[in-house]
């Protein structure tokens, strides 16, 4: 049984060993105090257009006074659909701010998984970039969205963004064709409520740290998403474990200015807790709308010194792989922090040499505000762990029958935390807790003495695509929908770019259902990253007795089919 807490020992000077959240009295008391110390500080920078921390305060402000006089109940829940463009920050913070919970959207999603989320969180009102409008059109009359907010990319960026919406509505045709003119959608267009929120009154919500802040979804096993709680309390110790862990290197770097690039999408979780790290610090965000252009995400880097730079393994294995990433000048970057997936020592190794900046790898989970474990920040070696328990965050490894297991035994690494989700919504959690409080994380894991984890395999059947959780049960429902699919059953198989890649085996009906066809039902009904990759088709499934599809048998049938990959 491992006990001590081996890892507090391995801890940099300055960093202590817990947190205490309780220090604010509300999520809003730690924003308000960033805005405060920052004010003047610019707090984003994208497409060449900048932002105060306190233009992101009267933004904000502005939009909570404007959502105040809506009519809305109060601790309504709120979604917000948008890619990581300047309105998205001071948007969520003054959906907080109005006294309301968020519940931030993949504006990738389908209207299937898009209805789910707002069906399920009650969503009243949604904030949407119209790029992604026809999804909600889809589904709108079958949830409860009483209000929708319009934006468009360029809302934020004052005369270029006149240009930036130009260029993406009628040069790059990205704003599929919608229609939400029905008044019934009472829909208001973002810069509206900016300019009439700024004259409307504002009342200070009574808030405690034990209110919903966020409802953050993610994959579910049963084949639907499962809405996380989070508390204001969590996500106020999520930001203060994070900058403390930070500390011996950001405390280092004496430029006026720190900034964080923002690629990943903010409505993912890793990205959010970088939100709170940056803001707490002061960090100006390089907001990337669109990541995947790698071409224009390398001439982003280019304009300007980066200190942080947060990615998932894909996304630093794309920059790699760019022959002009390499020109770019890395004399300022000081932290490359590897999260969402598992990186992988060949990326490590290639970032290092190129960057001279190590890729320190951590763990966490959407349950936990994407704190969980981490390596010490001033390592300079890629180890092959996910590093050692945030301050703050207890864990315990435990066998199948709930015991502890010794240092360097395998077992289901177990967590507790101010940052750590009480539960789901709508859902009895119990079974996803330990007697004693711990949340069951479903990863398998070793200790070694020093209070390194590293992790071995998952316990569920999750595929980790790029970052993202993907669920075989939910694909299989969507996909046993497709004319002539009889059976199906869905694996996760190694992929050199994404980490994993999803592959489906398919019992067909008869020959008219060809690979053509099943991969245009997926792009047709499943978000991009769940699509299939790989089809095969079988005469049968492996089953149980009960009649459960054995996907182990089929991932040995993939290992051994195709040896070398």
């Amino acid at each position: 049984m491992i006990s001590n807490k081996p890892w507090l020992s391995q801890y940099p000077a300055g960093v202590p060993k817990t947190i205490n959240p309780d220090r604010y009295s509300s999520i809003m008391e730690l924003y308000e105090e960033c805005f405060d110390r920052f004010r003047g500080h610019p707090m984003s920078i994208c497409m060449g257009v900048t932002h105060t921390y306190g233009d992101i305060d009267n933004a904000s402000m502005a939009v909570a006074a404007w959502l105040q006089n809506q009519g809305l109940p109060k601790g309504s829940v709120v979604a917000l659909m948008m890619p990581n463009v300047p309105q998205y920050l001071p948007t969520m913070i003054g959906i907080l701010r109005a006294g309301y919970v968020c519940t931030p959207v993949n504006p990738l999603y389908t209207g299937r998984e898009l209805r789910h989320q707002l069906n399920d969180s009650g969503a009243q009102a949604i904030f949407v970039v119209d790029n992604f409008a026809q999804a909600l059109e889809q589904v709108i009359e079958e949830t409860a969205i009483k209000r929708v907010i319009l934006s468009k990319m360029g809302d934020m960026m004052g005369l270029k963004g006149i240009l930036v919406n130009t260029i993406i509505r009628q040069v790059k045709r990205l704003v599929p064709k919608y229609n939400l003119n029905d008044p019934k959608y009472h829909v208001t267009k973002f810069p509206e409520v900016l300019k009439k929120g700024k004259n409307l009154p504002f009342q200070q919500p009574k808030m405690s740290l034990d209110q919903k802040a966020f409802l953050q979804y993610t994959g579910g096993t049963t084949g639907l998403s499962k809405g996380a709680i989070l508390s204001q309390r969590n996500i106020v110790a999520a930001a203060m474990q994070s900058e403390a862990w930070t500390r011996p290197i950001t405390s280092e770097i004496n430029e006026v200015y720190i900034n964080m690039v923002m690629a990943l999408p903010l409505y993912h979780i890793f990205a959010f807790m970088l939100s709170l790290l940056g803001m707490r610090s002061g960090y100006t965000f390089i907001l990337v709308p669109n990541p995947r252009d790698i071409p224009g995400f390398v001439k982003t880097l280019s304009k300007q010194p980066f200190h942080i730079f947060p990615a998932v393994n894909t996304l630093f294995k794309g920059l790699l792989d760019n022959p002009n990433f390499k020109d770019l000048d890395f004399s300022s970057l000081r932290i490359s922090q590897a999260g969402g997936m598992a990186a992988t020592e060949q990326t490590a190794n290639r970032w290092l040499e190129v960057t001279g900046c190590a890729m320190i790898e951590g763990w966490g989970m959407t349950e936990g505000v994407a704190v969980g474990t981490a390596n010490v920040i001033t390592n300079r070696e890629f180890n092959g762990t996910i590093g050692v328990p945030a301050p703050g965050v207890d864990v315990i490894i435990i066998d199948e029958d709930g015991r502890h297991v010794d240092l360097n035994e395998g077992g289901e690494l177990c967590i507790k935390g101010p940052n750590v989700t009480s539960g789901y919504l709508n859902r009895d959690s119990s079974a996803d807790f330990t007697s004693d409080g711990y949340f069951r994380t479903g990863d398998i894991v070793s200790m070694d003495d020093k209070g390194y984890i590293k992790l071995l395999d998952r316990k569920k059947d999750m595929i980790l695509v790029s970052g993202f959780n993907v669920f075989p049960n939910e694909i299989e429902s969507v996909m046993l929908d497709c004319d002539g699919i009889l059976d199906c059953a869905v694996i996760g198989i190694p992929d050199s770019h994404q980490g994993e890649a999803v592959k489906i085996y398919v019992v067909p009906e008869d020959n008219n259902v060809t690979k053509e066809v099943i991969t245009d039902f997926a792009l047709d009904n499943l978000t991009g990253y769940k699509c299939p990759r790989h089809i095969e088709f079988v005469s049968d499934l492996p089953k149980s007795n009960v009649g459960k599809v054995l996907r182990q048998k089929l991932r040995e049938k993939h290992n051994a089919d195709y040896p070398q990959v």
